[in-house]
This record gives C-alpha cells, structure tokens and sequence, in this order.
C-alpha cells in the first residue's frame, strides 16, 4: 500500500541522536517534516542535513520540527549529527519498519544489480497527523526551501 497526500500518516517510534526518541504519538498537535535519507555522512545527504538545519529558524517560526530518518545505527548517526552540528533529531530506523509503512525502503538497480536501498522522500505532515505532502525522489538542492514553502502554505 502506498501513502498519499490527505491519509493518516503510519505511527512511528525510533531512537534517535541525542538520546532522544521520536515518535507520531509524541508529535500529534503539531506539524512537522519527516525525511528519509539513505546515509549518513555522504555527501548528498550532508548538504539535505545542512539545508534542513538552516531552514530550522524559518520552520520553526512556523511551528515545525524536523526529523530525519535513515537505516544507519544510531551510532554514526550520532557522529554524523555532533559532526555537521545538527540540532533536529536524526532517527534510526534499523528495522526499516518505518521506511517500509512510508514506502521509502524500495528496490533500486546500479549497474544492472537490484538491491533494497533507502528512496530520499519528504513528508510533510500537519498538526492532525495527516500527510499535507509528499515528496519521492527528492532532488537535494533548493529542495529543503521547496519544503519550507509548502509549509508556508498549511499556514
């Protein structure tokens, strides 16, 4: 089943950097944005990171947290946080239960080799825990600022 704008978003519960633990349930009342990215500290997702941690005072203006989620173990996810300063919660979803109810953890095919790999999406979710948007996959640059728009408009 996949998931479209105006459904219910798929509860989750993930550990996540500094200690914390991100979940719908703790986020229900207020919107925010949950993005898949594949792994930590390339270069890619660095600059996704980046842009989203630049756009945090503006979102947040907005009322909006950011969670990032990846398949990586907590481990380099912490690393990867302390190391580009990153502020918002970066989940482990080691599981991929998560990326699997959000449709992120598909097949992708490299050199003609299929493999199960993490699809870079965004979803923007509001304050009744439902899907406002969807992004698949996301081109990195202006995108954080695409989202932030979008936002803007859920007003």
């Amino acid at each position: 089943m996949s998931i479209e704008e105006g459904m219910a978003a798929p509860a989750f519960d993930l550990p996540a950097s500094g200690g914390r633990q991100v979940s719908l349930e703790a986020m229900r009342g207020k919107p925010f944005v949950l993005y898949f990215y594949p792994k930590a500290d390339t270069s890619g997702c660095t600059k996704e990171a980046c842009d989203f941690q630049e756009a945090l005072p503006a979102l947040g203006s907005l009322g909006l947290d950011v969670i990032g989620v990846s398949p990586d173990p907590i481990k380099p996810i912490e690393k990867f946080a302390e190391k580009y300063g990153l502020s918002f919660p970066l989940a482990s979803d080691a599981e991929k239960t998560t990326a699997g109810a959000y449709g992120t953890w598909v097949e992708k095919s490299m050199y003609g080799r299929k493999y199960m790999g993490m699809d870079r999406a965004t979803f923007l979710i509001d304050a009744h825990g439902k899907v406002a948007r969807i992004w698949r996959k996301v081109k990195v640059p202006g995108h954080a600022a695409e989202v932030l728009k979008a936002a803007q408009a859920l007003g």
